[in-house]
């Protein structure tokens, strides 16, 4: 098991309780409620959702973060995307990156009706590629009051162009122009196909990234098959709608967000750092970026040793304040 690493971290200062809701298009969202045990009876406490990786589900850390945050006495919700865990849609697996920020509005409906939370202090937290979903949700939804990122993917950025600007324009269209081809296969009732996402083994040719994925995904540091899933589809998109991706811009007018607070934090070893170091760059204040030394992007997923909790907690008690 890698250093520090503690996904499945449980607390006894906490109580977990499985919750449902429904998004503005009737879709079932799966989550994870999570409230303070010494929270004070009749007490409004400020809330957060949080969202998970991309591929991945609710107890693939955003419930260790759900869970590390409660017991700073924030209420918290851990959430599965919609089409992923126990979120509802159909087929599974499937890109859809409006529907993603949706969820998390859907998250701030729901808990900011709990008897026990102050709607006017909600924020959250993105994982992933659902670092760069809170921020398109929080562009169009002023309800969350304060959103920070970790490990943050421009999921967009990252399927339009590849890490660093690895693939090119052409490189593109073919991308494009051959899930188009495969929609004919599905529509005349052929199988949806999976791709991408973390590899089932490794070789001697898998290259850095994906061991990296592999060591959290495909080994039980991490590893989840949710129930009516299959390990060999978990983490993998659709083929023809993750082309979804390709229209998907969440850092344009981010800085509307402004004067709301964003932080991003990555490690200063990521592959994923030019997301957060261009988010940072386009945003306004207040905003802050925050390196994790010697910080690889899954590290950040689960190492409780590296994860900055301490800087979460006091980023959200200051912008979260009554």
């Amino acid at each position: 098991m890698t250093h520090g690493a503690e996904n499945f971290y449980k607390s006894d200062r906490v109580t977990v309780q499985a919750v449902t809701f429904k998004t503005q298009y009737q879709m079932t969202v799966a989550g994870s409620l999570i409230t303070p045990k010494n929270l004070a009876p009749g007490a409004k406490a400020p809330a957060l959702v949080v969202g998970h990786p991309m591929g991945a589900v609710k107890e693939q850390s955003a419930t260790l973060y759900a869970i590390k945050m409660a017991e700073q006495g924030f209420v918290t919700l851990a959430i599965d995307l919609p089409f992923w865990g126990g979120s509802q849609g159909e087929p599974r697996n499937a890109v859809a990156p409006d529907l993603y920020a949706e969820a998390f509005s859907a998250a701030v409906d729901f808990l900011g009706t709990r008897p026990f939370v102050d709607r006017e202090r909600i924020g959250g937290i993105g994982v992933c590629g659902s670092g760069s979903f809170i921020l398109s949700a929080a562009k169009i939804d002023p309800r969350l009051k304060a959103i920070a990122t970790v490990s943050m993917y421009d999921m967009g950025a990252a399927n339009r162009d590849g890490l660093n600007h690895a693939v090119s324009v052409e490189q593109r269209k073919q991308m494009i122009a051959a899930a188009a081809q495969k929609r004919w296969a599905e529509f005349e009732g052929g199988p949806v196909e999976v791709a991408g996402g973390t590899t089932l083994q490794l070789t001697s040719d898998t290259d850095p990234i994906q061991r990296e994925f592999y060591d959290f995904y495909r080994t039980p540091r991490g590893e989840v098959t949710p129930p009516g899933a299959s390990r060999e589809r978990t983490t993998k998109p659709t083929v023809t709608s993750n082309i979804k991706f390709m229209n998907f811009y969440p850092f344009n007018d981010l800085e509307t967000i402004s004067p709301r607070p964003l932080l991003f934090i990555s490690g200063d070893q990521a592959h994923s750092k030019e997301f957060s170091a261009e988010a940072y760059r386009r945003a306004a204040e207040p905003k802050e970026l925050v390196w994790v030394a010697g910080a690889g992007h899954v590290d950040l997923y689960d190492r409780v040793d590296l994860i900055p909790f301490a800087k979460l907690t006091r980023f959200f008690q200051q912008h979260l304040a009554v």
